[in-house]
């Protein structure tokens, strides 16, 4: 039986288990598009009123589910539009891939002036994907589209994507493809002596740390993490893309609230999965003399500014296992979980001075169950929730990693309440980020993706009007104009609710009973997150010493 290009793609989406495709149609797609419209009963094709929200909300999906996200859009323009989405994906190493259109295969690098063209349309996805490929005839497509899931799960998941142009997705062909073969991913593995040297000097330490970022946080990551931590009775502390593969309620887990207090103490520190960097390109503070290891699948998160006694270049999760049978039976307890628990004390004490937005991410932790995501936007109530927000999964809270994307919040819920039915999916903006995607209220009603997004309005573009007052002793071209927002819900319909205070937030939840919602905050001036955020100020003090009684 003969296959157009098109049917060859969504079968092969299928085959790799596919259920869901975030994208906007356009002519370049035509063929695919209705190839979905044949599949419809097998895979949901969720459209966005913007190519933007297409990547965002895959890489919602993906973090909600573990599994890749799809996202698919014209060339040209809806992939520009896409951009901002896949260059989020990448730098919080979520597993996407992107379908993209193309003109015509003949006409590719003519520089003709085509509809949707733009020079150099493949060199322009370097910048986003860890691996890109343009297919030439639909015979490649199934191979094109196994490899993509080979290479989503090998090394670090970032997003991928395959070009089709026009005249590839019409195409048919006769040709007989073999079935999926589910990709297998091999981790890399640590050399043994690095390994055993690693497990002596961390069982050596009398105050271990285990720095833990996003490359511990997939697969058997958080296992293996628990069994070394509690082995070693070494504190762990979370970064921001770690969050959660230690739960906080564990008695060595620290929030990165609590980083730059308890780093300096240690003296010997094993940063595993992250960049062990800050947001402004910072080291991490850690105390002269101690004894550093980095495990990484990065090359360049291994590298200078980065103190570093050893060096592994290696899959988080194997290095971990490994290291934990290595120091199997452990030591004996050195008082790191006594310590943790002052370190956490006084974080804690600390954070309640940043006020009002302790109070809202209490709340926010009040209202939300266990198995529900919380999705921060840049905003001031997110900055800090980033940091302290307390939480006993990964991806339990999804944040724009080092990329520090405005806007994109309430489109990336989306994605992750298609992933995850069932479970409630809240989502907090400020106002000016929140009318980066405001328009996809009206694809929360039309899909069916319950989706409560916060929305605290304070007239202006916060940050960027604190930091100009700091430094230029007034603001500029930071105030901005909110519509009535009551009217914009009820234009979408979209329930809509006005509270004033952290104590009104779980009835206002409570009440979207399962459909879509907005909820509107006025505020105004809040006390500066950064101290929390960046380990500066009374946030970079060792917690108190212990009293004797």
């Amino acid at each position: 039986m003969r296959r157009t290009g098109g049917q060859l793609l969504i079968d092969r989406l299928l085959e790799h288990d596919v259920s869901t495709v975030f994208g906007v149609p356009g002519v370049q797609l035509d063929w695919a598009v209705d190839a979905l419209r044949e599949r419809q009963d097998r895979i949901r094709f969720i459209v966005p009123r913007h190519e933007q929200a297409t990547s965002y909300m895959a890489d919602g999906y993906a973090r909600a589910t573990s599994r890749p996200g799809v996202c698919m859009m014209v060339p040209g323009p809806g992939l520009l539009n896409a951009l901002s989405g896949l260059a989020t994906a990448y730098a919080c190493c979520s597993p996407v891939l992107c379908i993209a259109g193309q003109i015509d295969s003949a006409s590719i690098g003519l520089g003709q002036g085509r509809l949707h063209e733009i020079p150099g349309q493949s060199a322009v996805l370097d910048s986003v994907t860890k691996w890109h490929a343009l297919a030439r005839s639909p015979e490649e497509i199934p191979g094109l589209i196994d490899e993509a899931f080979r290479q989503m799960a090998a090394g670090i998941p970032r997003p991928v994507c395959v070009e089709v142009p026009p005249d590839v997705l019409q195409a048919a062909t006769g040709a007989a493809f073999g079935a999926v073969v589910p990709p297998a991913p091999t981790a890399l593995k640590a050399d043994p002596g690095q390994l055993q040297r690693i497990a002596d000097r961390m069982k050596a330490a009398q105050r271990p740390v285990i720095l833990a970022g996003r490359g511990t946080a997939r697969g058997d990551g958080p296992a293996a993490l628990r069994r070394l931590a509690e082995a070693l009775d070494a504190a762990v502390v979370t970064t921001e893309g770690g969050r959660g593969a230690l739960p906080d309620a564990h008695p060595l887990a620290l929030s990165p609230a609590a980083m730059a207090s308890l780093l300096p103490l240690a003296d010997a520190v094993l940063s595993v999965g992250t960049r062990c960097l800050s947001a402004p390109g910072t080291t991490r503070p850690m105390a002269d003399g101690a004894w550093v290891a980095h495990v990484n699948l990065d090359g360049a998160h291994l590298r200078p500014p980065r103190p570093a006694d050893e060096v592994v270049l290696a899959d988080g999760p194997a290095t971990l296992a490994a290291l934990a049978g290595l120091v199997a039976g452990g030591r004996a307890e050195n008082g790191m979980a006594d310590l943790v628990r002052r370190t956490r004390a006084a974080t804690e004490a600390r954070l309640a001075g940043i006020r009002p937005q302790t109070e809202w991410i209490q709340a926010l932790r009040s209202a939300i169950p266990e198995d529900g995501i919380l999705v921060s936007d840049l905003t001031q109530v997110g900055y800090l929730a980033n940091v302290s927000y307390p939480v006993g999964r990964p991806d339990e809270l999804i944040a724009p990693g080092y990329q520090g994307t405005l806007g994109f919040g309430y489109a990336t819920a989306l994605g992750a309440a298609a992933g995850a039915p069932g479970h409630l999916v809240v989502s907090i903006s400020g106002d000016g980020g929140f009318a980066y995607t405001l328009q996809e209220l009206v694809t929360a009603r039309r899909f069916g993706l319950p989706v409560v997004a916060i929305v605290f309005a304070d007239g202006r573009f916060g940050n960027v009007h604190r930091i100009q007052s700091r430094v230029f002793g007034q603001s500029y071209a930071a105030e901005i104009d909110n519509p009535d927002f009551a009217l914009l819900a009820a234009a979408f319909g979209i329930a809509h609710r006005r509270i004033a205070a952290p104590e009104e937030l779980a009835s206002a939840i409570a009440a979207a009973e399962g459909a879509p919602l907005l909820v509107e905050v006025p505020v105004g001036e809040m006390d500066t997150p950064w101290p929390a955020v960046l380990g500066i100020g009374s946030f970079a003090e060792p917690p108190p010493a212990e009293q004797p009684d």
